[in-house]
């Protein structure tokens, strides 16, 4: 059987589908996975994945492309080429699935699930329903198993990718815990004085620290690490940084893509967790976590891009010795 999952949007949520991509997987001849731009490095790292089809959708993203028939038409066609026999799409719990399912539809896809709200007509074959509070990863693997698709026996359900490299000619010997300070979206980010007092903190502590950051991100990074950690903003693929987490004793990243990824390599995570999308669904999933920030502030489920609260406090008000401490106990249970 050849098996189509989608997930269409960022990094983080690519990673959150793993433990159902490879419940697909165990079942299927053939698994393709369908992303966007965002997410198509997360997918190259899915166990289970044997070919990664990647298209931007108009309904997807921060700045999503405008509608186009012509790119549409040729995405119904590619995947009436790849003749599936079932589609899996997976979404956010405030996503639709049925713009997807449309198009699969078009392409002629045999049999079609999703999670959806919203009454989907002829669009699905199997509409999911998520129970309350389930995490996202937890939700994704149950809308796979309603589809005919449930964990392949010994699956533990925890996030997974593929197995990193080596990357101690870029650590350098010795323990160390990671910092990530950049985020997807501002809301989402320790400021980057707060970052910067907790990587003195920490190497006051006795810590060799590393701090991590994507290409856009290396003005921030080389602030934040000042003449005290190791810097390497703008110098880790997806694949090299999961190495470089997989080796940290603790990760500290706000609630974004890197965080996952700390989770799929199985690494401990101090998550500065600012409240606009809940915790329950969204937080480093089946690693030990100490979450840090007000889940309780005025910007809690808002969703917002930008803090809408002056000062930041949800984050701001957490302290680079609050991180010490949490960090401290991570490594404590980890080492006991």
């Amino acid at each position: 059987m050849k098996s189509l999952v989608v997930r269409l949007d960022s990094f983080g949520d690519v990673l959150l589908a793993g433990p159902a991509v490879r419940a697909v997987a165990a079942r299927s001849s053939h698994v393709t996975l369908l992303c966007g731009p965002r997410g198509a490095d997360a997918a190259r790292m899915l166990p289970g994945v044997d070919e990664v089809l990647v298209w931007e959708a108009p309904w997807e993203g921060f700045d999503p492309p405008p509608v186009s028939a012509a790119d549409v038409d040729a995405l119904v066609a590619r995947l009436r080429a790849g003749a599936y026999d079932t589609a899996l799409v997976l979404t956010s719990f405030h996503q639709s699935p049925l713009p997807t399912a449309l198009l699969l539809r078009l392409a002629g896809v045999g049999r079609i699930g999703a999670d959806s709200v919203d009454h989907p007509g002829r669009l699905l074959d199997v509409r999911h329903r998520r129970r309350e509070g389930r995490h996202e990863a937890e939700a994704a693997s149950d809308t796979a198993a309603a589809l005919g698709f449930p964990p392949p026996p010994g699956d533990d359900g925890r996030l997974r990718v593929l197995p990193p490299p080596d990357t101690g000619s870029l650590t350098g010997h010795g323990p160390y815990v990671v910092l990530h300070p950049g985020a997807s979206a501002p809301a989402r980010a320790w400021s980057p004085h707060r970052c910067a007092e907790a990587v003195a903190l920490l190497a006051d502590a006795g810590h060799r620290v590393v701090v991590t950051g994507g290409p856009e991100e290396t003005g921030l990074t080389r602030r934040v690490s000042g003449d005290t950690a190791v810097d390497l903003g703008g110098r880790t693929s997806p694949r090299v940084l999961a190495g470089v987490l997989r080796m940290a004793d603790v990760v500290i990243s706000a609630n974004t893509g890197p965080a996952h990824l700390a989770a799929a390599v199985g690494t401990p995570v101090v998550s500065l967790f600012a409240p606009v999308v809940p915790a329950g669904r969204w937080a480093p999933y089946g690693v030990p976590v100490i979450l840090l920030g007000d889940q309780s502030a005025p910007c809690a489920d808002t969703r917002a891009l930008t803090c809408p609260v002056p000062g930041h406090p949800c984050l701001d008000e957490v302290t680079g010795q609050d991180v010490v401490r949490a960090a401290h106990k991570l490594i404590q249970e980890r080492q006991s």
